[in-house]
């Protein structure tokens, strides 16, 4: 018989684990932020053909003329676009210029070879990042509020708790394997977050539905059988959920910012959902019990 709450000190301790990792990370080295949070210049520069690897380390050894190539974040997007980031202070504004011409003239590109030149100052990323903050807070607050108004408070505390963990198990990710976080990432945050709730609601609505049943069953068993009817669906949702997004990041790699995330949330949203949500909600109710004897 599958015991999931009384196993709950293994499951927070690989939870706990991660996100302490993460947090060694944070503090060390810092969270990997792009120029939509840092500032900067993005450049799109249509190549006319596919690049081979020798054209793109001479393009490299042409950015390294100008800054440090490892300041710079170079893409191929479509195959013949190729897109170059420079964070805000990495370069002068002029040798920019400079940079697109020198591959112009090196690979005889036409003369509407820029696609675009996007600059993006410092108050607008701080704005953008104070945005995105309060994007997060509003939507969690406004899912304890939907919890609550249509379970109780203690399952809305708990799933809120879930919804942290998430969001802690990704950051972590990011800031262990360094990945670059846009704009992009807030959005599937949110996207994590909505897929993570649902999940955890789908398990608090068997769990709701066995308390009325029988009232007199233990919180433990309550937990452990509304898991074992729900744990299936959950397991078959987040994989035919991971096939798709997983085919995407393989795929289209233009928009590898906001699908990895998405991966990486589904996967923590499917665990949290059913080793994190119940045991947490069971600990609570049995500490407002001892509480109120």
């Amino acid at each position: 018989m599958l015991k999931i709450v009384e196993k709950s000190k293994i499951w927070f301790s690989i939870s706990i684990i991660i996100v302490l990792a993460g947090l060694f990370f944070m503090f060390t080295n810092g969270l990997n932020f792009g120029i939509d949070f840092k500032g900067g210049t993005v450049v799109k520069i249509d190549f006319q053909k596919e690049m081979s690897q020798e054209e793109s380390a001479e393009i490299d050894n042409i950015i390294s003329k100008y800054c440090d190539v490892d300041d710079t974040e170079k893409r191929i997007m479509n195959k013949t676009e190729l897109e170059l980031s420079f964070k805000q202070g990495v370069i002068e504004k002029e040798s920019i210029g400079k940079l697109h011409k020198e591959i112009k003239e090196k690979f005889q590109l036409k003369d509407d070879y820029v696609l675009s030149e996007r600059n993006i100052g410092a108050t607008v990323s701080k704005e953008l990042t104070k945005t995105a903050w309060i994007a997060v807070v509003a939507a969690t607050i406004a899912m304890l509020i939907y919890i609550t108004f249509r379970f109780e408070i203690t399952f809305g505390v708990a799933a809120i708790i879930a919804l942290l963990h998430d969001i802690l198990i990704t950051l972590s990710v990011y800031a262990i394997f360094d990945v670059k976080i846009n704009t992009p990432f807030i959005v599937a945050m949110l996207t994590i977050l909505g897929y993570s709730i649902n999940d955890t609601i789908v398990v608090f609505d068997r769990v709701r539905e066995n308390k009325n049943k029988n009232r007199k069953l233990p919180l433990n068993e309550l937990a452990n059988s509304s898991i074992r009817q729900t744990i299936s669906r959950s397991i078959n949702t987040s994989i035919s959920t991971l096939m798709t997004i997983v085919c995407l990041f393989i795929l289209v790699p233009a928009i590898r910012e906001f699908t990895l995330p998405l991966i990486v949330g589904v996967l923590s949203g499917s665990y949290s959902s059913i080793f994190i949500a119940s045991p947490v909600w069971v600990m609570i109710n049995k500490r407002l019990k001892k509480a109120y004897k």
